[in-house]
């Protein structure tokens, strides 16, 4: 039996990630179909509560290939972020939907041989000693647009929805987020202010070693895994050098954005939510 089968290391893999809500694995065996973390996922499905693993896209399934798409070839689907060479900035996966997932998991397949790809990630918690109370306030507030990428659209009349970038736990009352630079736009003064205090705060915090880590491929290498909170953990990563880079993802256990007051509004192309 597969330890992502055996029920005592799905527990601690459990308690784990509710205590620290960051867990980094090594596989020592090669698992280049991912069979390990798929079975550990409906594993944490069946026996801890986890909701099951979300599509990507109304085309995609449940696991998702992080590496950049060949120069020049043609395809009917815009190229995600993650399907370039480019780097990608402070962000949580799924921001723009109204039930982000919890988890996100990455395998790396195969590392950057050449020193790009350094996945980077921060505490959202330490954000709150960095923002004002007006600042926290408003951010707080379902005053923000936030664009569905095209190649993320699972409904096509929903092209954006209208939420907070903020919420609040409901189990801990811990602070929580959303976030994505280039896909929020705050729709009042107030919103647009918040929003550049946030991003000064982040800057902040992105030079603080006690809220920020870097992983290499020292640190990620072949055959690793690496577990996140998708609510208490931004990341990104910095250019990628080497074209066969190569990782896989995969989220679970969606829940509704946990918003202070009104919940998220939907929108199409050419209307307000």
């Amino acid at each position: 039996m597969l330890d992502s089968q055996r029920r005592s290391h799905v527990g601690d893999i459990h308690h784990h990630l509710q205590a620290s809500s960051a867990l980094k694995i090594g596989l020592q065996f090669p698992d280049d179909e991912s069979r390990y973390l798929e079975r550990l996922i409906l594993s944490l499905c069946a026996h801890h509560g986890h909701g099951p693993p979300t599509t990507h896209s109304a085309s995609r399934g449940w696991f998702w290939e992080v590496r950049p798409s060949p120069t020049g070839l043609e395809t009917q689907l815009p190229l995600a972020r993650s399907e370039t060479m480019q780097g990608f900035s402070w962000h949580t996966d799924c921001t723009y939907e109204s039930a982000p997932p919890r988890y996100v998991a990455l395998q790396v397949l195969r590392p950057d041989r050449y020193g790009g790809g350094t996945l980077s990630l921060m505490k959202i918690a330490d954000l709150s000693h960095h923002l004002s109370p007006a600042v926290l306030k408003a951010l707080f507030e379902p005053q923000f647009r936030i664009t569905i990428p095209p190649e993320f659209i699972k409904q096509p009349d929903e092209h954006h929805i209208l939420g907070s970038i903020l919420g609040v736990d409901q189990i801990d009352q811990s602070l929580v987020m959303r976030f994505r630079e280039d896909l929020i736009e705050p729709t009042n003064p107030k919103a647009a202010a918040a929003f550049e205090e946030l991003k000064v705060a982040l800057n902040q915090l992105a030079k603080s070693p006690q809220s920020t880590v870097y992983l290499t491929k020292t640190d990620l290498p072949e055959q690793s895994i690496i577990i996140l909170d998708n609510h208490r953990w931004l990341h990104g990563r910095d250019g990628i050098k080497d074209p066969a880079r190569h990782l896989r993802r995969v989220r679970w256990n969606a829940m509704p954005f946990p918003s202070v007051g009104h919940g998220d509004t939907a929108g199409s192309i050419g209307r307000a939510a």
